[in-house]
């Protein structure tokens, strides 16, 4: 007899952020199918039936999806052609009968957006919207968690983000709640969620932290826009990449990203982690 996947699919199991929604869900006795390009990189999950899939629109990624109710959509890597894979993603998904998607945008998606990345993801939601799916969008902050990494070797962060504040959110956190909200899609269907963390920072005020709580003292120098496009010229990046990375700090000087909102906490009943408690964490091996 064949057997039938389970009707909630997860993409993105092979990165952090899928791999801790589809990890959480095992870990709740939940049923899934994992999506993914190369099956065998998908995680070994109690409960899970791993499926060939892309983001794309192909006998491949329909069969995957063939009897799913609802489908997690991690936005794809970015690339110039992200857009277009996730609109292929929703096309299957229409034709293979889904009736729920669950997708990841970012906070302040327009047409218009300073962050040129979020864009795409107003693009994307547009196109899901049209789609006659039956959706949800996750509106994320930057990843706090990516803070770190901001700070190059000689300890300091560099970007135009002047005294703009951002309400930076845990991986964790955002993993959490798309969890819950899996679980139980009926009750958010249509819904736009901010999911942010519990304070907006400063570059100058996450630098404060990293010096507190990290192995080294770090800076924040507040560059100007063609000093940003200059300290970055050495990496070799296409032109749409040097923009993106750019426009993150001028979307924070911009106040695009400062507002603070309690989704997160009206989902799931427990407030997100600070940067402070995060970086604890991580310091103390529990993040």
């Amino acid at each position: 007899m064949k057997l039938i996947p389970p009707p909630l699919a997860v993409t993105g199991s092979t990165g952090e952020l899928g791999g801790r929604v589809a990890a959480l869900l095992s870990a709740a006795g939940v049923k899934q199918r994992l999506l993914a390009r190369t099956p065998r990189k998908a995680p070994p999950l109690d409960g899970a039936t791993v499926l060939q899939a892309a983001y794309e629109n192909t006998s491949a990624t329909r069969t995957a999806l063939a009897g799913a109710e609802t489908v997690f959509m991690v936005s794809a890597s970015e690339s110039r052609e992200r857009l277009d894979q996730h609109c292929d993603f929703v096309d299957a998904a229409v034709e293979a009968g889904v009736r729920h998607l669950i997708y990841v945008s970012f906070v302040g998606a327009a047409q218009d957006a300073v962050f040129t990345l979020a864009r795409d993801h107003y693009a994307t939601e547009e196109y899901i919207r049209a789609s006659g799916l039956h959706h949800t969008f996750l509106r994320d902050n930057f990843y706090a968690d990516f803070l770190p990494d901001l700070v190059g070797e000689d300890g300091l962060i560099r970007g135009p983000a002047g005294d703009g504040k951002a309400a930076v959110v845990a991986r964790f956190d955002v993993a959490r709640t798309a969890a819950a909200i899996v679980r139980a899609p009926q009750k958010h269907v249509g819904a736009t969620y901010e999911l942010t963390g519990p304070e907006a920072l400063s570059l100058a005020e996450v630098a404060r932290l990293l010096s507190d709580l990290g192995p080294r003292r770090v800076t924040y120098v507040n560059e100007s826009v063609q000093e940003a496009y200059a300290s970055r010229a050495s990496y070799g990046a296409p032109p749409w990449q040097l923009d993106a990375w750019v426009s993150t700090y001028l979307a924070i000087a911009a106040g695009a990203l400062e507002r603070v909102s309690g989704d997160i906490e009206r989902i799931t009943g427990e407030p997100p982690m600070s940067l402070a408690q995060l970086l604890r964490s991580a310091r103390a091996g529990t993040a």
